[in-house]
């Protein structure tokens, strides 16, 4: 598969957004609750459990699954617990009584085991008041989170309103383009986002907003305010504003679609600093805005790609920022049980960036996507990475909606740097490790301007090692460990030497000399992954 055709999968297991925003949801939309006797309940079940089966990282059982589901009934009431004391069967209790036992089914046909976990729930409903009056939401999330926990850290569910959030972070919504802090009597905005809503009808920041389409603001929550502040593109929104020493006045906007910012730009001496927070379907763009606007200033020198505390997000946008400084060459690799899962991606000719001095910071917290772009750009030779070893997330997780438009998760292939190895559990190491110390880092540097350093050995150890080596990654880990650096600085000043000084930083990418890959391309299979 090319940089140009792209799917789009999540490879982060948490996309942050700032806590101060107006959280990013679609607009509210009303379900009734189905019931434990609908046939919607257990569909939902059962679509969750073919998708483990078909697409999880590794082999499944649905017997494993769907018990590990059962007992997640105990989330809802701890009197409840189910136990096996036969391989084909399954016993209900409730305080240590017997309710039921039932016969499992004799294959591993998802929808079979769905039904038997239904079978289960509407019994221990009938004992349970806690588990009658839950709802089927609670079922999912008790059957969903007691499943998937025992896969992996990465693979989870979310229900259906925070599903809608993380669809928002992703891809946008409605809404005006404003953060805000709530308070006894109004919010107060702390942002207005330009080319919004908010920033065309010049809502600034300090307006107190008193009332949405009439409706006050005292009293509610902000998952509320959000609800009210969002709406369909395109659809009016009135706004009550006070400013001070000014009455109020009703200002109607119209809502667009609002995808939060992840991308800022510093010029400082010519050395362009990019700061990407996360990704999501607008970092391609704005680094590549941000990067034409660097190379048009007076005397520009080379840019600072600031990945540290990135926790990850679209993998198309992870290879897409990568692809901006590259002309050739593999970007990452993935691999999974499921065919569609093994996928190449590589850049293409004419990145804007491709012939830019280029230094990466990264720490501890950089994952998933912050590490597809750091290991690519320092395996083809095109950046020189600083700071301490990443998180070493290494794994994509494909997201599914539910029939009740909640999401699952789910873990289903690792990545592969453009050098081979696998960065799960292992993480990207920098060329410049600053995990020590000022003193400690400009050694290095003083050692690299004499010819002399380790560093080389160390990264084609690392390169090396396999993902069955866990012992020996974790011993890989420890020549630079990592951490959320608190001497945030000295990356920035290690990372602006290297730009300035031509002659270290030529040293500096020596040390990761690039790695020669053959790009190629494979067939794209469907997915109905979102």
């Amino acid at each position: 598969m090319t940089s140009k055709a792209l799917s789009r999968w999540i490879i982060a297991g948490t996309l942050l957004i700032a806590g101060s925003c107006a959280p990013v949801s679609e607009a509210a939309v009303g379900h009734p609750d189905p019931g434990l006797d609908s046939p919607q309940t257990e569909r939902v079940l059962s679509f969750g459990f073919d998708a483990i089966k078909d697409r999880y990282l590794t082999d499944v059982t649905m017997a494993g699954v769907a018990f590990e589901g059962m007992r997640g009934l105990s989330t809802i009431d701890p009197a409840l617990s189910v136990e096996q004391p036969a391989p084909k069967r399954i016993l209900l209790k409730y305080r240590d009584q017997k309710v039921g036992e039932f016969p499992t089914p004799g294959n591993d046909d998802p929808q079979a085991w769905a039904g038997l976990i239904m079978t289960v729930a509407r019994a221990a409903a009938k004992v349970s008041p806690d588990l009658r009056d839950a709802g089927t939401e609670k079922l999912y999330e008790a059957v969903f989170d007691a499943t998937l926990a025992k896969l992996d850290i990465f693979s989870r569910y979310a229900g259906a309103a925070e599903a809608r959030d993380h669809r928002a972070s992703r891809n946008g919504f409605g809404g005006i383009g404003v953060r805000y802090e709530p308070h006894d009597d109004d919010i107060t905005l702390t942002e207005v986002m330009p080319d919004t809503p908010a920033a065309q009808a010049h809502l600034e920041v300090g307006d107190h907003i008193t009332h949405i389409d009439g409706q006050t603001v005292v009293g509610q929550s902000q998952d509320d305010i959000t609800r009210l502040l969002r709406g369909p593109i395109g659809s009016p929104v009135a706004l009550t504003l006070r400013r001070k020493d000014k009455d109020h006045q009703v200002v109607t906007l119209r809502r667009s679609l609002i995808v939060p910012p992840t991308v800022t730009l510093a010029m400082k001496d010519g050395i362009a600093t990019i700061a990407i927070s996360s990704f999501n379907q607008s970092t391609t763009h704005n680094v590549e805005e941000d990067l034409r606007a660097a190379k048009a200033a007076p005397n520009f020198k080379g840019v600072v790609l600031d990945l540290r505390g990135n926790p990850g997000g679209l993998l198309d946008q992870g290879v897409g920022v990568a692809a901006l400084f590259m002309d050739h060459g593999r970007i990452v690799s993935t691999r999974g049980r499921n065919p569609a899962s093994v996928q190449t991606y590589d850049a293409q000719p004419g990145g804007i960036g491709d012939d830019v001095p280029l230094v990466v910071l990264v720490d501890g917290k950089s994952a998933s996507a912050s590490e597809i772009v750091a290991a690519a750009l320092q395996d083809s030779g095109r950046a020189v990475v600083v700071g301490t070893t990443s998180y070493g997330k290494g794994t994509v997780q494909t997201v599914l909606r539910l029939p009740n438009d909640g999401e699952m998760t789910l873990t289903w292939s690792r990545f592969h740097s453009p050098s081979g190895y696998a960065l799960h559990g292992l993480g990207v190491m920098p060329a410049i490790c600053t995990a020590d110390d000022h003193a400690a880092a400009t050694a290095l540097l003083a050692k690299l301007n004499e010819g002399h350093s380790s560093v080389p050995a160390h990264i084609a150890q690392w390169r090396a090692t396999g993902i069955e080596e866990q012992d020996l990654r974790k011993s890989l880990r420890t020549n630079c460990p990592a951490a959320k650096h608190s001497d945030v600085a000295l990356d920035m000043e290690v990372g602006r030497d290297l730009i300035t000084d031509r002659t270290l930083y030529i040293r500096a990418l020596s040390l990761t000399a690039p790695v020669t890959t053959t790009a190629s391309t494979a067939v794209r299979q469907p997915t109905t992954a979102h």
